[in-house]
């Protein structure tokens, strides 16, 4: 493939590569070497890849690749989850990357990423234990957002996301424990789906995440990417705690999109406003909203302002956050027995040791009492799913937020905690729930910056949301769209 040729790649989805090394028209390693170009050259601005294996990458270009679907094709790990024998693994912590730390094993999403031909490139920039809704931790430093680099790229999968927008990569990891997929992909203004619960196992470092909220995924340019990605990672381990159903047909069958079958027209509730008291609408958001369910409408789909009686249940916060405390309870106190010292407030950022000093007063019973709330709010919730076929929101609650803006004060984090709320009041309720739920890029405020539409499906609905999301695509094309800061 000839240098010319090389500089089209921007262009070209993760599934369109994958054709270029099938027919022949590039080699793994021309792949690779276009990728590392690309990131070497916006990396100072965006501050996307933290841990870059270029030489490990480039080594496994020219090897013997397996034949999977993606041969050839590079991709990026957030630096949360999806463990890789041997590469850095700091969770965003400072402490952990002070010490250099490495993962032992490969995790079961990456075994299966290796299968498929992926070549991994490093790991992108995540906030802390994955916390907060902007990706500007302390031992990396901001990952900023491409369309203007003033602005934050989102969180938690924010270096996935800002080097997909980018176009660095086609595809990237990611994950979502209350709208970390999502989240990054609206503010990037690129396509981002959060699984169902059990879709893909967290294996073998663990069973589950804050109470089975987070799940494992990507942020792409295209529907098919993230279809094709699904099809590739999904399924059941030995020893998870549970999996979701296996899909029908592959996940890129549904790239067809709906069609006049049976499954047309959908019945769409709309949201178009946070429900939290207090909360109040943004202009951009709700507008957002109404774009999306206009073209909904010329699709041919009955859309109606409704949304789950659930979601108004002011105790969800609560509930929620016990888990999310607890879980940093107990992520301090698993990293102190792995590393034979108390981590302390001086290793890890005053947010998240807040958070962790809380839940030392969340009692086991009381966990479980939340959780068990947790259970039967999703029950409630559901039911909107029996007349319903999806829901319609915004993403986030603004447009994406200025670099520092959400930086808590050491001295006193708890109200920045609360402005973190703020931003993000439509997302983790399905986390929690564990139905899928995507971040679609329709549309863009006066100043540029992408403003995100979410849809949500009933449980392991996956493929609805694929075909609706293609016939969307195809309606509004956004691949052609890039930022300033773009390969």
């Amino acid at each position: 493939m000839s240098d010319h040729d090389l500089t089209d790649l921007v262009d070209r989805d993760a599934t369109a590569q994958a054709e270029l090394v099938r027919s022949g028209e590039a080699s793994p390693t021309e792949l690779v070497n276009a990728a590392i170009a690309r990131i070497e050259a916006l990396n100072p601005t965006l501050n996307a890849v933290i841990q870059p294996r270029f030489e490990a990458a480039l080594a496994e270009a020219a090897g013997d690749l397996p034949d999977g679907p993606f041969r050839g094709v590079p991709l990026l790990l957030k630096d949360l989850g999806a463990q890789l024998a041997g590469e850095p693994y700091h969770t965003g912590a400072k402490f952990l990357r002070a010490i250099d730390w490495r993962a032992a094993v490969d995790g079961h999403l990456v075994t299966r990423l290796k299968e498929a031909g992926f070549v991994i490139l490093g790991r992108t920039n995540t906030p802390e234990l994955g916390s907060t809704c902007t990706t500007e931790p302390e031992a990396y430093g901001p990952t900023r957002n491409p369309w203007n680099p003033d602005h934050s790229a989102g969180g938690s999968s924010g270096g996935s996301a800002s080097a997909v927008a980018s176009r660095m990569v086609p595809l990237a990891h990611a994950s979502d424990g209350g709208g970390s997929i999502r989240i990054p992909a609206s503010a990037c203004g690129v396509f981002g789906l959060k699984p169902s619960r059990g879709r893909i196992s967290r294996g073998p470092q663990q069973g589950e995440g804050w109470g089975g909220a987070s799940t494992d995924g990507c942020v792409s340019l295209t529907v098919r990417d993230t279809a094709a990605f699904l099809d590739v990672v999904n399924g059941w381990f030995p020893g998870d705690p549970y999996t979701a159903p296996p899909p029908v047909r592959p996940y890129v069958d549904e790239v067809g999109g709906l069609g006049a079958g049976d499954t047309a027209p959908l019945r769409i509730g709309v949201l178009d406003h946070p429900l939290q008291p207090g909360f109040a609408a943004d202009a951009d958001c709700t507008e957002a909203v109404g774009v999306t369910a206009a073209l909904l409408e010329s699709l041919g789909h009955h859309v109606e302002v409704a949304w789950p009686v659930a979601l108004d249940d002011p105790e969800f916060g609560r509930h929620y956050v016990n888990l999310i405390m607890v879980a940093a309870t107990q992520w301090v106190d698993s990293w102190s027995r792995e590393l034979g010292r108390q981590i302390g407030p001086d290793d890890i950022e005053a947010s998240n040791w807040t958070f962790a000093v809380l839940g030392r007063g969340i009692s086991g019973a009381d966990y479980l009492d939340s959780l068990a709330w947790l259970h039967g709010w999703s029950r409630r919730l559901a039911a909107f799913w029996d007349d319903h076929d999806l829901l319609l929101s915004p993403t986030l609650g603004c447009p994406p937020v200025r670099i520092g803006e959400l930086v808590p004060d050491p001295a006193d984090p708890i109200p920045t905690m609360t402005r973190v709320s703020r931003v993000i009041p439509y997302t983790a309720q399905f986390n929690v729930s564990g139905q899928p739920a995507m971040s679609l890029p329709l549309h863009h405020d006066a100043a540029g910056l992408p403003i995100g539409t979410q849809l949500v499906g009933a449980a392991f609905r996956e493929d609805l949301l694929l075909a609706l999301a293609a016939d969307i695509e195809r309606a509004a094309p956004w691949l052609g769209r890039r930022p300033p800061v773009c390969a």
